[in-house]
């Protein structure tokens, strides 16, 4: 169904005076330094986002920064001798100032502003990804985790992200035991942390997944998911994150 003109007119009357309405009151701040933002709906002004820690190159499969002069085609070592389960992961940002501090804050100090910003950076590095993606889900927190912090980080970041994209989001993947933080453990004892951690409640109806999460580390907590759709019959699984340690 289309609007009529003399609907249409009014209402984009009305939008324009409130979008300079909200200009006025509350101008487009730098989420990183609070200057205004030239470019409306940016929330990265041009300074703070030329000195972003950006990763140049990366290996394909689990986004691990290498060397500039290396092939942006060719896997890392450690993917060539144990492929993990998913088929690219890619994240836009090292895990390194301000961004470290930016995601601790979001994360722990419940500062969801920075979650605009942080969706600005997913939608630049997603046209990395191999097309075809039909899902997205954000790794899941156990509930109890949820509780106490008031929200998924990953979810935060999956609504603006599936609202731009028109893919939907996948909710019947669930976290079965409170596993500790991952954070400070090797890579070994990441996976023995969170082995069987997840489950799926019925099927999931999709052909090509993206694992949505805040921070790559070990790639642990994607491999164990992306393991878990591939036996759940999903053909392809791939990786999105906002920053790579």
């Amino acid at each position: 169904m289309r609007w009529s003109r003399v609907t249409t007119k009014p209402l984009a009357l009305l939008s324009r005076l409130g979008r300079s309405l909200d200009d006025a009151v509350l101008p487009n701040a730098c989420v990183f330094c609070g200057a205004r933002c030239r470019l409306k709906d940016a929330p990265i002004c041009t300074p703070c986002y030329a000195d972003l820690p950006w990763i140049d190159r990366a290996c394909p499969r689990c986004a691990k920064p290498v060397l500039a002069n290396s092939s942006v085609d060719i896997c890392c070592a450690v993917c060539q001798q144990d492929p993990p389960p998913f088929t690219a992961a890619v994240a836009a940002l090292r895990y390194s100032f301000p961004v470290d501090a930016a995601i601790k804050a979001m994360k722990f100090r419940r500062k969801l502003f920075y979650v605009p910003a942080f969706v600005h950076t997913l939608m630049i590095s997603a046209e990395k990804l191999p097309a075809g993606v039909d899902a997205l889900l954000p790794v899941p927190l156990h509930w109890r985790r949820q509780a106490l912090r008031g929200f998924n980080q990953a979810a935060e970041l999956c609504g603006p992200l599936g609202r731009q994209t028109g893919i939907r989001r996948i909710t019947n993947v669930v976290r079965r035991r409170p596993t500790p933080y991952q954070s400070g453990l090797t890579a070994s004892l990441r996976r023995g942390n969170l082995r069987s951690a997840f489950f799926i409640k019925g099927e999931i109806r999709a052909s090509h997944v993206l694992i949505v999460d805040d921070v790559i580390t070990t790639g642990e907590t994607c491999r164990e998911l992306a393991q878990l759709l591939r036996d759940a019959g999903v053909a392809k699984v791939s990786v999105l994150a906002i920053a790579r340690a």
